[in-house]
Formats: C-alpha cells, sequence, structure tokens
C-alpha cells in the first residue's frame, strides 16, 4: 500500500501534475511529473483510472498494482514532486511485469527531462 502521506487527495494536485507537469506516455500507463509541486516536502502520488479501463472491479485490481509499484519508486522522485499515473485502456490486459517496465520506461523519461535521472 502506498504509504498514506504520499497519497495525492486533492482536485487541483491533480491538476497542477497534469496541465504544468511533464508527460510521458507508454502503452499501458501515462506519467505526469511536476518536479517541486507540492509546498509539504513529501512527494505525492495520484491515479487516473476511467471506466474506459473496464468494470470497477478491473480498475480496482489495475489501481492497486500502479499503488504498489509507485510505493516502490517513490524514493527516485525529487522531494516534493506531483506524480499522476493514468492507466489507458490495454492496462486492464497487463501484467504486472508489463505494468513495470512501462512505469520505469516513463519515470526515467520524466526523471531525465528534470536533471534528477541519469
Amino acid at each position: 500500500m502506498l504509504p498514506s502521506g504520499h497519497r495525492m487527495r486533492r482536485r487541483h494536485e491533480f491538476t497542477l501534475a497534469v496541465r504544468r507537469g511533464d508527460r510521458a506516455g507508454r502503452p499501458y500507463l501515462v506519467a505526469h511529473l511536476l518536479p517541486g509541486g507540492n509546498d509539504g516536502g513529501n512527494s505525492l502520488a495520484g491515479f487516473i483510472v476511467s471506466k474506459a479501463v473496464g468494470n470497477s472491479v478491473v480498475r480496482g485490481r489495475v489501481q492497486r498494482r500502479l499503488r504498489h509499484l509507485v510505493r516502490d519508486r517513490l524514493p527516485l522522485l525529487p522531494p516534493g514532486s506531483l506524480l499522476v499515473v493514468r492507466a489507458n485502456p490495454k492496462a486492464a490486459s497487463a501484467s504486472s511485469e508489463e505494468l513495470a517496465r512501462d512505469l520505469d520506461s516513463a519515470l526515467g523519461r520524466l526523471l531525465k527531462q528534470s536533471g534528477k535521472g541519469q
């Protein structure tokens, strides 16, 4: 589970990350990263899983899998970052390894753009 202090809950945080952050799209997901977007200091992560992904059971499963993957990657983010991960419809049939590969690829690109990655 994603630690409570790292969960994005406010609509304006989602909007800020999606509109002002950098974006990296992959077949199973799209990641939006806004370094330094949170004044509180903790990096925050939020998830968007629309009805296009599937019914409520499928959406819940995709969101849980994404939360688990992001939890392990939180230390890679710059302090105070806002990260939004939006699942594409293909994510419903993706394995955890495929989701992890897409997430790592997207985060690698975003961190390189922000100057933190290598």
